[in-house]
C-alpha cells in the first residue's frame, strides 16, 4: 500500500513518533526550566558599588537580556505545548494527517517537525 492509500500510520510508527516527541519535550523542558532559573538570577543585581553611569548601561543591558531571555522562555513554552498537543493526537488517532488536505503528512516531515499538523505541500501553499 503506497503512502496515498495510507489514511493513518500504524501503531508501530506511532510508537516511533511518540518515542521522537517524548525526547524532544524532555529536552524542552530542561530547556525551560535553564532559562526560568537565568531569569530568576537576572533578578538579583550582584552590582550594588558601582558608579551611576556604568549602573544605568548595566541596567540597560540587564533589561535587554531579560526580555531576550523571555522572549525564548516563551517560545519554549508554545513548543511544549505543541508537543504535548501532539501527544493527544497520537493517542486520539489524528497524529501524522494534515488539517488542511486530510492526507499523511511524510514520516521525514514528521520526524524532522513532530509537531507538525500540516503537510509540506499545506504549508508551502499558504505563503
Amino acid at each position: 500500500m503506497s503512502q496515498e492509500e495510507k489514511t493513518a500510520y500504524s501503531s508501530e510508527e506511532l510508537k516511533e513518533f511518540e518515542a521522537i516527541i517524548l525526547q524532544k519535550l524532555a529536552s524542552a523542558k530542561e530547556e525551560l526550566n535553564s532559562l526560568k532559573e537565568s531569569l530568576s538570577k537576572k533578578n538579583d543585581s550582584g552590582t550594588d558599588f558601582t558608579a551611576s553611569t556604568s549602573k544605568l548601561l548595566e541596567d540597560g543591558a540587564d533589561t535587554l537580556e531579560r526580555e531576550s531571555l523571555s522572549q525564548l522562555a516563551a517560545r519554549q513554552q508554545k513548543f511544549i505545548i505543541n508537543l504535548e498537543n501532539a501527544l493527544i493526537r497520537i493517542k486520539n488517532g489524528t497524529y501524522g494527517v494534515c488539517v488542511d488536505t486530510g492526507k499523511l503528512i511524510s514520516k521525514e516531515r514528521l520526524k524532522a517537525v513532530p509537531h507538525t499538523m500540516h503537510s509540506i505541500e499545506a504549508k508551502l501553499a499558504k505563503k
